[in-house]
């Protein structure tokens, strides 16, 4: 199949203190997430200046990838359209109808299957086409991700670079621990029975062992939904604190659930979990 275009889809993120409350309203609509909890989660952007690393790491990539298309004499026009924030996919879709495009195939930044990780990006895709009219180009989205083996290299690769900052003599014990964000136990069976929990299962198995480890743990974080509702557990910071009351003296965690340093990364891990490694005195390293 032929394509004249690639449109690059993603979640999008706040780029500026006055998007992040708008912007996690967009996200959450319809949810019944708690306004505390909103203003809670809106603290962890304004942290950072109100910027998600989201859009910018996005735009890196489209670069890299019109580098890579000219470096093969490929001339494809690269599109950009997020669900949840400017540049919305409705706006990229109508663009790329003006230009002319006919068919593009459509790269989503989430490398899972399920409910969010797929069929909401299929549904981005028709909200897009429904935007444009008619006329609209089709949009093929490409297949998910979560096994290839080049994801496999990159995780495994930054494993090991992320295991060389532990202290020497700590390294050899160190206890791998995969994480991906948390979904409600009822999202879960929307898209085939634990498909993305099965999905992730996988590529920490395979991440696993191109990475030279033959025991590890899988974990979930950054869960967001009222209390009264169950998401999948183990939570990695309840994790941590068990690996603490067994001895722990060092853990490398990969968050193999997220392709780039979103702000569930840079906060929850590199923030709140670093600091509670700290206090129960675990040395700590994030791939």
């Amino acid at each position: 199949m032929r394509f004249d275009a690639l449109l690059l889809l993603s979640f999008g993120g706040p780029e500026g203190p006055e998007q992040v409350m708008p912007f996690l309203e967009n996200v959450t609509r319809g949810r019944g997430i708690p306004r505390q909890r909103l203003e809670s989660v809106a603290e962890h952007y304004l942290h950072f200046g109100g910027v998600s690393p989201i859009n910018g790491i996005n735009r890196d990539l489209i670069t890299a990838i019109e580098a890579e298309l000219a470096r093969r004499g490929r001339s494809l026009p690269v599109y950009f359209g997020n669900r949840n924030w400017t540049p919305y996919v409705e706006d990229a879709v109508t663009s790329m109808r003006d230009n002319g495009i006919r068919r593009a195939a459509v790269f989503a930044t989430s490398a899972w299957g399920g409910y969010s990780g797929c069929v909401q990006y299929q549904e981005d895709i028709v909200r897009g086409r429904a935007a444009a009219g008619p006329d609209a180009p089709e949009l093929v989205k490409l297949r998910q991700y979560f096994d290839h083996p080049l994801l496999v290299e990159m995780f495994a690769d930054a494993i090991r670079v992320a295991a060389a900052t532990l202290p020497e003599p700590l390294r050899a014990e160190a206890r791998l621990v995969f994480t991906a964000h948390s979904i409600p136990q009822r999202a879960a069976s929307r898209c085939g029975p634990d498909l993305y929990q099965r999905q992730v299962e996988h590529t920490c198995a395979l991440v696993a062992a191109a990475a030279g480890y033959r025991d590890y743990d899988q974990v979930w974080q950054s869960r967001s939904g009222p209390p009264q509702v169950p998401w999948l557990e183990p939570d990695v910071g309840d994790h941590l604190a068990a690996l603490a009351q067994a001895g722990t003296t060092a853990v490398v965690v990969c968050p193999v659930g997220f392709v780039a340093d979103h702000i569930e990364v840079v906060w929850d891990l590199d923030s709140e979990l670093a600091e509670q490694a700290a206090a129960a005195g675990i040395a700590f390293a994030r791939a």
